[in-house]
């Protein structure tokens, strides 16, 4: 399967462009971004899992990114609540066991470097914020490894960033409120994806925004 595999396109996904598919755990829906392959291929994903629902034990043979969006997402060595990001490296394992609240999670699968073997969850809920580069603007950093970049960015109503391209891309997920720049209108639950050298004027109005961040990870041409 091939699913906006073109890194030199932008591709924007709304809520209201969301298709849930079944996966082949029961109690388990998808909301494929982009991907390559089949079960163990490169994935961007957002995945709803049902109340007292299960996934069958799995490695990660390419590594595995995710951020819990809603509920607690629960495997035999932690329960994740919302906010908290994890990163299981090339190699690891588990075995996700989902209990009564369900759990939804965006993640991102086969897309670590091999020499990035960092295991960690950080509970963004409890957390301090950095100011950010311009006024109205908070980061919380959560990894940096050759270049690619992941936070949450935190905006304040109003708030309008220095225009700026893109090295290596850069990929976001409104988490909260509505995120604004000259091309459109994203609000809660809109995946961006922009290529390299990509350019944009962000801001936000009345409402504010919390976006994940990822930059520097897609493919730059020489």
């Amino acid at each position: 399967m091939r699913l906006n595999t073109d890194f030199n396109e932008t591709v924007v996904i709304r809520p209201e462009d969301y298709s849930w598919v079944p996966s082949p755990m029961p109690g388990v829906e998808r909301m494929m971004l982009d991907r390559m392959g089949e079960e163990s291929g490169h994935a961007t994903t957002i995945v709803r899992f049902a109340p007292n629902s299960e996934f069958s034990p799995h490695s990660h043979p390419g590594g595995e990114e995710f951020l819990v969006l809603e509920g607690v997402f629960s495997d035999e060595h932690e329960d994740y609540g919302v906010g908290t990001y994890v990163r299981n490296p090339i190699g690891t394992a588990h075995t996700p066991r989902i209990g009564e609240e369900g759990a939804t999670i965006f993640v991102k699968l086969c897309q670590f470097d091999e020499n990035d073997q960092k295991h960690f969850h950080i509970k963004t809920r409890e957390q301090q914020w950095l100011p950010g580069l311009v006024k109205g603007l908070s980061v919380m950093p959560l990894h940096e490894f050759e270049g690619e970049n992941v936070a949450l960015v935190k905006w304040a109503p109003g708030t309008v960033f220095n225009p700026h391209k893109h090295w290596g891309g850069e990929e976001i997920l409104v988490l909260e409120g509505t995120f604004y720049d000259e091309h459109g209108e994203y609000p809660k639950g809109t995946w961006i994806r922009s290529p390299h050298l990509s350019q944009h004027h962000p801001y936000t109005k009345e409402d504010g925004a919390l976006i994940y961040v990822k930059t520097g990870h897609l493919p730059v041409e020489e």
